[in-house]
């Protein structure tokens, strides 16, 4: 038996916090040309960067006031995400709590009414029975009050029981250094951003990998960067920008939106995936690019990080496990 996966990174849709900054129609079309690919896969994830509150009041507070942003979306768009196609998401990010746990406690009540599954507040998990496999994901963040990145302990402990108890477990994480020059290379140590501790990244997949984790898919650094093969299971260290309205940039690389597919068997072992390339370009929703920029990125950070890696990219996207000899 095998089951594929589909992987994203950030997603804010639009913010109406401290004004409107909403697609102009709503965001029903935002995730029409990407809604195919992510439905083709058995699960979709995301990553939810920001809340779905109406209302309430903002409680972040920020270490530099100069790079403060805050992100608010209507509860209704939880149906644009379900209409996506999306499955489960993380909410264990440096945004879920702009608005407090009041505003986390929405977001999950939010996708629970859609029947989209979440997890990030430290003891959510998300569980579930597909196809005849039973499934968990956890996702990890540096932030207050969500499963802690930065205690890899912790972390261990947690998958280690998931492990026991289910076929496949996924595991989402929010780190490394963010968006600027150089965030695209993975710092094999403590990374930062802000002042801020964003966790040793490397460190953190490989243990949670060790203690039974299936499949690791990191989003933080709003650019793509290198992905690994360890143990026969597949890391995304980032999936970078996926579905950003406003507040976030889509310069450059920061505007690649790729989205991960990877087929794992009913072990949780990898056997086989595709990087398919879209990018955003204000004020559109992400579209597949046909100049392939997300795909030859990652394989070239892929090569670099990783130049006695397992894991092959071919030129057309394709995922592979290095043939012995090779």
């Amino acid at each position: 038996m095998r089951v594929s996966i589909a992987g994203t990174g950030d997603i804010m849709l639009g913010t109406d916090f401290p004004e409107n900054h909403l697609p102009d129609d709503d965001g029903v079309s935002f995730l029409e040309a990407v809604s195919p690919l992510l439905k083709s896969a058995d699960i979709a994830f995301g990553n939810l960067e920001g809340v779905l509150v109406d209302g309430g009041e903002p409680v972040k507070q920020c270490k530099d006031p100069q790079a403060c942003y805050l992100f608010r979306s209507p509860e209704r768009y939880a149906y644009l995400l379900r209409a996506a196609g999306f499955d489960v998401m993380s909410l264990a990010n440096n945004h879920a709590r702009d608005f407090g746990e009041a505003g986390r406690d929405a977001s999950m009540v939010a996708l629970t009414r859609v029947n989209i599954l979440h997890s990030g507040r430290e003891g959510d998990i998300a569980s579930w029975r597909q196809d005849d496999l039973s499934f968990a994901l956890i996702a990890f963040s540096p932030t207050v009050d969500s499963w802690p990145l930065l205690e890899i302990d912790v972390a261990v402990e947690a998958i280690t029981e998931l492990a026991a108890r289910h076929d496949i477990v996924i595991i989402s994480f929010h780190g490394g250094a963010e968006g600027f020059d150089g965030a695209e290379r993975i710092g094999f140590g403590m990374e930062y951003a802000y002042g801020e501790q964003r966790g040793n990244v490397v460190a953190f997949a490989h243990a949670v990998i060790d203690a039974g984790a299936d499949l690791v898919l990191g989003h933080g650094p709003h650019v793509p960067r290198a992905m690994e093969l360890y143990n026969d299971r597949l890391i995304a260290y980032s999936l970078g920008n996926f579905a950003t309205y406003y507040g976030i940039g889509v310069t450059g690389a920061k505007g690649y939106a790729p989205v991960v597919t990877t087929t794992l068997d009913g072990f949780g072992r990898f056997a086989g995936g595709q990087i398919h390339s879209n990018i955003q370009i204000r004020p559109g929703g992400p579209k597949p690019d046909p100049e392939q920029r997300a795909m030859i990125m990652i394989r070239e950070l892929t090569n670099l990080d990783f130049p006695e890696g397992q894991l092959v990219i071919g030129s057309d996207g394709s995922l592979k496990k290095k043939l012995v000899g090779n």
